[in-house]
C-alpha cells in the first residue's frame, strides 16, 4: 500500500512538474509573441516616420525649385506688361527738323468756324504718335508784338505752311497777305499745303491753281494726308542735306587754297627739274639772312 501510494505521488509530482513546465513554456511563447508584436509596431512606426520625412523633404525641394520659376514668370510677365517708351521716328528726331521752330504754320481766318477747324487740325497733328509742332496765331502770337512781324517770323521758322482756304479766308486781308508772303519766299515749292473747305471752284485763289490741294469737305482723312505730307517733306530734307554734306566733303577735303590736294602739289623737285648748285646756295643764303 505504501509502495503504491509513493508511486502515485511521484507520478503526480511529475505531472505537476510537466504542467508547470508547459505553462512556463506557454508563457514564454506569449512573451515572445508580444515582443515580436512590439518590434513589428516599432518598425512600422519608424518606416512611417521615414516616409513622412521623405514626403516633407520632396515637397520642400519642389517648392524651392518652383519658387524661381514663379519669380521668373512674374518677372517675365512684368517685362511684357511694362510699357516701353515710345520712340520718335528718325525724321522727327533729326537735326534738320530742329533747325526750325515749327513744323507746320497754320494760316486761317478769324471766322469762328475756321478757328475751330484749325484748332482741330493742330490738335490732331500735335497728338502722339504724330508729335508735330504747329503754329496757331491766336495761341502762339506774342502779346504786344506787331502782327506782320509775328506772322513773318513764324512763317520763316516753319518748314511747311498749311492754308485753310475757306470763303472767309479769301475775303480776309491778313490771310491774303500771308499767302502772298509764302509764295514770295518759295514760289512753286513743295512747302505749301492748300486745304479747302466749303469752297467753290470759282472762289479758289488763282495764285494757287498749280498746287495740289486737300478738300477737307470731301476727304475724311484730310488730316492724315497733312501728316504724311509733313513727314515726306522732312524725309526729303534729310536726304538732300546728306547729299550736300557728301559733296562738300568730296570737294573740300584735303584741298589747299587753290583747290589742289596738298599732297599732290607740284614742286620743281617733284616735277623732275634740277636747280643749279649756285642758285641753290644763293637761295639758302638769302633764307639764312632773312632768318
Amino acid at each position: 500500500m505504501h509502495v503504491g501510494s509513493r508511486e502515485n505521488s511521484s507520478n503526480g509530482a511529475l505531472a505537476m512538474y510537466l504542467l508547470v513546465d508547459f505553462l512556463k513554456g506557454a508563457n514564454d511563447v506569449n512573451n515572445m509573441h508580444g515582443l515580436l508584436q512590439k518590434l513589428k509596431s516599432r518598425v512600422s512606426l519608424s518606416t512611417q516616420h521615414e516616409q513622412e520625412a521623405r514626403v516633407t523633404k520632396n515637397s520642400g525641394t519642389s517648392a524651392v525649385s518652383a519658387a524661381p520659376s514663379s519669380s521668373s514668370s512674374s518677372s517675365s510677365s512684368q517685362r511684357t506688361t511694362c510699357p516701353t517708351k515710345e520712340q520718335l521716328p528718325v525724321v522727327l528726331s533729326s537735326a534738320s527738323r530742329w533747325k526750325r521752330k515749327y513744323d507746320v504754320f497754320v494760316c486761317h481766318s478769324s471766322a469762328h468756324s475756321d478757328v475751330e477747324e484749325a484748332t482741330r487740325l493742330v490738335s490732331f497733328l500735335e497728338t502722339s504718335p504724330r508729335n508735330l509742332r504747329c503754329y496757331l496765331w491766336q495761341r502762339d502770337n506774342c502779346p504786344g508784338g506787331a502782327i506782320s512781324t509775328e506772322f513773318c517770323q513764324a512763317m520763316q521758322n516753319s518748314h511747311l505752311r498749311a492754308l485753310l482756304i475757306t470763303p472767309s479766308f479769301v475775303q480776309d486781308d491778313w490771310c491774303n497777305y500771308m499767302m502772298h508772303q509764302a509764295l514770295a519766299e518759295g514760289p512753286m515749292s513743295n512747302r505749301m499745303i492748300p486745304l479747302i473747305q466749303n469752297l467753290s471752284h470759282s472762289q479758289y485763289p488763282q495764285e494757287l491753281k498749280f498746287y495740289y490741294y486737300i478738300d477737307l469737305s470731301k476727304n475724311p482723312e484730310g488730316y492724315t494726308f497733312v501728316n504724311k505730307t509733313v513727314l515726306k517733306y522732312l524725309e526729303d530734307l534729310i536726304k538732300k542735306e546728306k547729299i550736300l554734306d557728301c559733296n562738300v566733303d568730296r570737294s573740300g577735303g584735303g584741298l589747299d587754297g587753290e583747290g589742289m590736294p596738298q599732297g599732290d602739289k607740284i614742286t620743281p623737285e617733284s616735277a623732275g627739274t634740277s636747280i643749279p648748285l649756285d642758285m641753290k646756295q644763293e637761295r639758302d643764303k638769302s633764307l639764312g639772312d632773312a632768318c
